[in-house]
Formats: C-alpha cells, sequence, structure tokens
C-alpha cells in the first residue's frame, strides 16, 4: 500500500529528526505544525516534509483540517506523531497491505517505550488506535484528551505489526506536564457521561474493549481510580515483569488518575475563584 503521513507537532525538535528518518520511504509527509518555536520546522523541512500551520485546538480537529488542507498524494494516509516510530517490519507489513473492500481505516497497535526497554506488560500491548485510514473517508472526533475515528467498526479493520511509541521522549516533567491537560480533559468526560451527555460507547472492533473499560470507569468513585488503575496495570496486567519501568509506568499512570480525580471533585463543588468582598464578610462570621 502507498501512503501519504500526516504528523502532528509542537516543539519536536527532539524526536522530529528520527522520526523522519524512519520514513525515509515516503513520498509524501505533511506536517501540521501548532506553531513551534524551537527548531521543529526548519529540522522537517530540511528532510523533506511540508509543513503547514494551524493553532491548536484539539488533536480530532487538527488531523481533520490536515486530511483536509494538506493536498495528500495518496489515498491513504499514516498518521504519526513526532514521538512514534515506523519500524521496518511495521513498514514492510504495511508495503504489503491490500486495502480490503468495504473498510475505510485500520486499528494499529503501539508498543510504549520507557527507559529503552518496551513495556510489553505495564503497556497493555496490544492497544488499537486507529492510525491508518482513507484520505476521503476517515475523519475524526475528540473524545476526552484524544481523538476517535468517525466511523461504524464494520468499516474498520486490524492492522497488526506495532509501531514504536516513545511517549517519555521529553522526560518525566514533560510527560507530567502533558497529562495535567489530559486529566483536565479526563475529568471533562467523566462529568459528561455521567450525565448522560457524552459517549460512553464502545463500538466494537479491537479497541472496542478499551473503550468500554473507560465507559465502566467513569461510574467509579473517583477516589478508588489511582489505587485501581496501579493495580490494574502492575499485578492484574502483570507490570512487575517489566521491572523498575514497569513499576515507573504503572506508578505514573496512578497519578495520572490523581490528577484526573482532583479535577472531577473541583467541577463537582465548584471553583475556586475568591467570593466577592460582601460574601467574604459572611465567611469570617
Amino acid at each position: 500500500m502507498k501512503v501519504s503521513c500526516l504528523l502532528l507537532t509542537y516543539n519536536e525538535e527532539a524526536n522530529i529528526g528520527p522520526c523522519l528518518e524512519a520514513l525515509s520511504w515516503c513520498d509524501d509527509i505533511v506536517i501540521v505544525d501548532s506553531g513551534s518555536t524551537d527548531d521543529t520546522v526548519a529540522i522537517a523541512r530540511r528532510q523533506g516534509a511540508r509543513v503547514l500551520s494551524r493553532p491548536f485546538d484539539n488533536f480530532a480537529n487538527q488531523r481533520n483540517w490536515g486530511l483536509q488542507n494538506g493536498d495528500l498524494r495518496h489515498d491513504w494516509v499514516l498518521h504519526l506523531d513526532a514521538d512514534e516510530i515506523a519500524t521496518p517490519q511495521f513498514v514492510a507489513a504495511l508495503e504489503g497491505l491490500q486495502a480490503e473492500t468495504g473498510i475505510d481505516a485500520y486499528n494499529v497497535p503501539s508498543k510504549t517505550v520507557l527507559y529503552g526497554k518496551w513495556i510489553r506488560h505495564a503497556g497493555m500491548y496490544p492497544t488499537y488506535q486507529v492510525r491508518l485510514g482513507h484520505r476521503d473517508r476517515l475523519r475524526f472526533v475528540q473524545v476526552g484528551h484524544g481523538q476517535r475515528e468517525d466511523l461504524p467498526a464494520s468499516r474498520v479493520g486490524t492492522f497488526d505489526e506495532p509501531y514504536l511509541h516513545y511517549s517519555f521522549s521529553h522526560g518525566m516533567y514533560g510527560w507530567l506536564t502533558k497529562h495535567v491537560r489530559y486529566a483536565r480533559d479526563e475529568a471533562a468526560l467523566i462529568g459528561a457521561i455521567r450525565n448522560g451527555e457524552g459517549a460512553a460507547s464502545a463500538g466494537g472492533g479491537a479497541s472496542g474493549g478499551r473503550r468500554a473499560a473507560k465507559a465502566r470507569a467513569a461510574a467509579l468513585p473517583v477516589v478508588l481510580r489511582p489505587f485501581l488503575r496501579f493495580i490494574y496495570i502492575y499485578l492484574l496486567k502483570q507490570g512487575f515483569r517489566d521491572g523498575r519501568a514497569g513499576f515507573a509506568y504503572a506508578f505514573m499512570l496512578a497519578v495520572y488518575e490523581g490528577m484526573t480525580a482532583i479535577f472531577v471533585i473541583e467541577d463537582k463543588l465548584g471553583g475556586n475563584a475568591m467570593p466577592a468582598a460582601r460574601d467574604r464578610r459572611n465567611d469570617t462570621k
């Protein structure tokens, strides 16, 4: 299968070079940059990528805008981020893929890498996201902090060869900073699901189980989420078999659940803005 590659970037000078080197086989690479202030754009252009710019609002809109405005050469598009690597095995499997009749997109697994190690168990391999789709038929919708394909499950196939995800390439501080934003979005999704407003249905296909689990988790008491996430990843999914990297990842996801819980509680109890002077007088009585 011949594909175009569509990448999202923001201040990715540390990652964009290796990412593009792994895509040297692709003759059409389009980057949608969100206003990088480092050398991301310059590096990308030196390595032959076409760079477009759009202020970031959410991942789904960025990808959809790239599909609509990228003047992509090929019918099928591989969606990646700068901290993701297409391995030689991935490329070989992609080149041998024949688009199936009635299929508009493919779920693709990834291997999460921490401290130079693939965390097979703590990373809950394989988990899938739609990352390969037809240029004209695949669009995304934003759900929580991530995007989801706007397609029925019957039109989504499965591509089994994984790419590598270096989620921690900006260090732990960068990961935690990013996940504070993600936790805020996740808390909003939990509130919407609990109010009957969010998309709690799981759908089918390779990613359906993870979505069903997310919908069930929204009903749990938020104070239990950090503890249960750690137990699930480290013990039930045998993250301990990944050594210290597995423990670190399980603990970090528990911290992320704790941040999410705090935002859910904040939303329920109201904001923390200072009251007007007349209201503060009542607080002191």
